[in-house]
């Protein structure tokens, strides 16, 4: 009788401890290395900027498929375009995608949408302009 609760005891304490190890691990947290583009409107004007698509290695889409640091890129186009372009209260959005293609191919139909409207003057972000990394808190 006593053989048999060692017995049951040790199994449990074996199924115990290794029920963690044969769980899915998740791989990473982050995923590394994005490819951002950015697009700059106004309302009071009917320029559009386009960046070219860039790869940032530094930048990270966490776990919830969000761009970490989204609002500091958007800023860094912001910034450029009221410096160097002259470009103020203007609206920038950052598209993102681990993919070049699948990013080229949304950035398209967005200048697609623009020069179907024919109010629009589209105009491309000087290819100096590069972003940087996202000083993540």
């Amino acid at each position: 009788m006593k053989y048999k609760k060692f017995l049951y005891l040790l199994l449990i304490t074996v199924i115990i401890t290794a029920i963690p190890s044969f769980a899915k691990q998740p791989k990473n947290k982050y995923q590394f290395g994005v490819y951002i583009a950015g697009v700059s409107a106004s309302f009071s004007d009917s320029l559009i900027y386009f960046t070219n698509v860039q790869f940032v290695d530094s930048a990270a889409i966490n776990d919830k498929k969000l761009l970490e640091g989204r609002a500091q890129y958007s800023i860094q186009l912001k910034r450029y375009l009221e410096t160097k372009q002259n470009g103020h209260n203007r609206t920038c959005f950052i598209y993102y995608n681990t993919k070049k293609n699948k990013l080229e191919k949304e950035i398209s139909k967005i200048k697609e949408k623009y020069r179907k409207g024919k109010m629009s003057i589209i105009l491309d972000v000087n290819p100096e302009f590069t972003f940087k990394r996202a000083e993540l808190y």
